[in-house]
Order: C-alpha cells, then structure tokens, then sequence
C-alpha cells in the first residue's frame, strides 16, 4: 500500500544527493498525497546510499501518526507536518546547503538580483527571526515550523516557495517533493550568485519589469513559457 507514494518521497530524497545538496544525512525530503492524507517521509538518520522505497515512513497528516510499523521518521517530521497543514504544497525538502545556509547563518534575506532568481522566486527570499529560548527549549521542530508560517503571514508560499530558518538552513516547497527538491537546488545557485553579486558591490535588486516578466511568463494564469 502507498507504493507510488513512498517511490516519489524516495526519489525526491536521491534528487537531493544528485543535485549535491547533502552530506552524510543532512537533509530530508517528503511527499504529500492530500487525498488520502498521508505523507512519506525520509527515516531518521539512515545514509542515502542506504535508502530505499520501501524504508519511506508512512504518517497520518492530521494525527502526526506513524501509520505502518518500521523505521522512525525524519526528526524534522513536525517541521514538515506544521507546512504541510498550513501551505498549498505536495512536497517539502530540507537541507544544509552550503551557500543557503551561509544566508541563514548571517541572517540575511536573498534579494532578487537578476532573472535566475526571478524565474522561481517572485522577490526576495525571506529569513526568518532568531528563535527564542522557550521555543529552542521546547518542541523545538513543531515551533520552527510555525516560525515559518509566521514568517509567511500576508506572503504568498506559492510564489515564494522557500525560507531560511535563521541560523539553521533552507526549507522549500512544492507541487511534488521533486519540486521542492528542484527549488532547493534552484535556491542554492542564486544564494551563490547573490553573495558574489553583493561581493562585487551591487546590492540593488533587479527592476520590477523585469521581476515580473520573468517570474510571470511561467507561472499564473498568462504564462507562456514551456509547451
């Protein structure tokens, strides 16, 4: 049962490797199937080299419930489970990756700089606040999940499906956890880019014309990109 959804957790968790986004077992990446409310999710701690479809975990959206006996979750369960509850998302994929996390760690937002950024993110990436005590101290994954949500409040995750979770690393998101895995590896480039960009002496945003035109030509209703 849930063989198609533990195959695509499974595969976006090997996109993240291909794309070089994780070392060791850094990193973690689910699967939504919102008809029948159930996520896969990566097992806590097990090598990449080391996975498989079928040691994908099975969890009950709405409980937080492990559904099958096996391998435990990811420890970023909650994080996942508090996003998928509050964004329009099919996947969701944390990493460490090095320049995102660069970001995180300074605790700077990623301005959008020219139109690699703008094909996928529409404006600045945002990074969340510091964590306070009381949240690090108790459930420390559920509340940076809601750190995110909050961060979000009057955003649309849609357009801007990513965040840097101050001091910590990028969560992203998407259609299918091969999305949110395609986002991350997109996030990681222009986080590259944006610190050489800023290196260099710019720190002025590309303009909103050509923000607009590229971020709209593929996605919304008037997109044209693609066939």
């Amino acid at each position: 049962m849930f063989e198609e959804l533990r195959e695509k957790a499974y595969l976006a968790n090997m996109r993240l490797t291909k794309e070089n986004l994780i070392k060791f077992t850094w990193g973690n990446a689910s699967e939504i199937d919102r008809e029948k409310g159930v996520m896969a999710i990566k097992p806590s701690g097990v090598a990449y080299e080391s996975l498989s479809p079928e040691n994908m975990v099975l969890i009950d959206i709405e409980t937080g419930k492990q559904i099958e006996k096996g391998l435990r979750p990811s420890s970023d369960l909650p994080t996942h489970l508090v996003l998928a509850r509050n964004f329009n998302c099919g996947g969701i994929v944390h990493t460490h990756s090095r320049w995102a996390t660069i970001f995180a760690q300074a605790g700077k937002t990623v301005k959008a700089y020219g139109t690699t950024h703008a094909d996928v993110f529409y404006g600045e990436i945002p990074c969340t606040r510091a964590m306070t005590k009381e949240e690090i101290e108790g459930e420390y994954e559920y509340n940076t999940g809601l750190l995110i949500v909050e961060t979000f409040k009057g955003m649309d995750e849609t357009t801007m499906p990513a965040v840097l979770v101050r001091s910590h690393g990028p969560f992203t998101w998407g259609e299918s956890g091969d999305k949110a895995a395609m986002n991350a590896a997109v996030l990681e480039e222009v986080c590259m880019m944006a610190a050489f960009t800023e290196l260099l002496g710019n720190t002025k945003p590309v303009s909103r014309e050509l923000l607009d035109k590229h971020f709209l030509r593929k996605h919304g209703k008037n997109a044209y990109y693609g066939q």
